[in-house]
């Protein structure tokens, strides 16, 4: 079993029921990242369901998790068809509900090409050798020990004091132990962007509040390419999508989430 699938492994205690341990690798600071909780939920609600994918994610960052210490999953179905099943998955801590998450699972055929309406969109990623590693403010060798990531040097600016401006990040993004792309890896990567708001000169991380991603395809074996991009920054808040590209040139993951700008203002 690979660090990251030991790390979100769930163990059912009874009917609906899992226990889980947070895992202090995945952290951002001293908060567990959000994709790495959105994957423990996600294998719950798979395991309980007749449908092998979870196709559709709305979840809700209550609180911040405690890392390095158990937690339980609670998932209660609602629905569950032929070709779709519904549960609420909430992440419980302490007796308090720490994440709730709406998913919908279903079973996406494998290498299955897509039909796009028009010419499909171009994804503006340099080659990985053209590509650079980085860390991101607040990280203290948790999460960014435990994926390999590759930033398009020309949306970092902001590393040097010299955000572009734009709200954008793109970047390649893997396990380092060699696993291959599945569905929960998909879930930790839509997010694992450092926030597109620095680019706008906002200073420190951002917390998430609400986060929804879909999962379009079963991922081909290799790297993935992350695309990140925003709107609006206006009241304290702004807005994030993220594409997620298989080695394939598939668009397999699609995220979009609302947060805070980060405690420390702008610069």
């Amino acid at each position: 079993m690979s660090v990251f699938a030991d790390a979100t492994a769930v163990r059912r205690t009874g009917e609906g029921r899992y226990e889980v341990d947070v895992h202090p690798g995945y952290c951002i600071g001293a908060a567990p990242n959000g994709g790495y909780l959105m994957a423990l939920l996600a294998r719950a609600a798979v395991d309980v369901s007749p449908h092998a994918h979870p196709v559709a994610t709305a979840t809700n960052f209550l609180r911040v998790a405690k890392a390095g210490a158990p937690a339980e999953i609670v998932v209660e179905p609602r629905k569950e068809g032929r070709t779709a099943a519904t549960s609420l998955v909430g992440l419980v801590q302490d007796g308090k509900r720490i994440v709730d998450a709406l998913i919908t699972t279903g079973t996406l055929e494998d290498g299955v090409d897509p039909d796009w309406v028009g010419d499909p969109p171009a994804v503006p990623l340099p080659p990985l050798e053209e590509c650079t590693g980085a860390r991101s403010p607040g990280d203290t060798g948790g999460f960014a020990d435990h994926v390999d990531m590759r930033f398009d040097r020309t949306t970092m600016g902001w590393l040097d004091g010299n955000p572009s401006g734009r709200p954008e990040l793109r970047a390649w993004f893997r396990l380092p132990d060699g696993e291959e792309p599945d569905a929960y890896v998909l879930a930790l990567a839509v997010d694992a962007l450092p926030p597109v708001s620095l680019n706008l000169g906002a200073n420190g991380w951002a917390p998430t509040v609400e986060l929804t991603w879909h999962m379009r395809a079963v991922p081909a074996p290799g790297w993935l390419s992350l695309h990140g991009s925003g709107r609006l920054l206006t009241g304290g808040w702004f807005d994030e999508e993220v594409e997620v590209w298989d080695s394939a040139g598939r668009l397999v993951a699609q995220s979009r989430q609302l947060a805070r700008v980060p405690k420390g203002g702008f610069r």
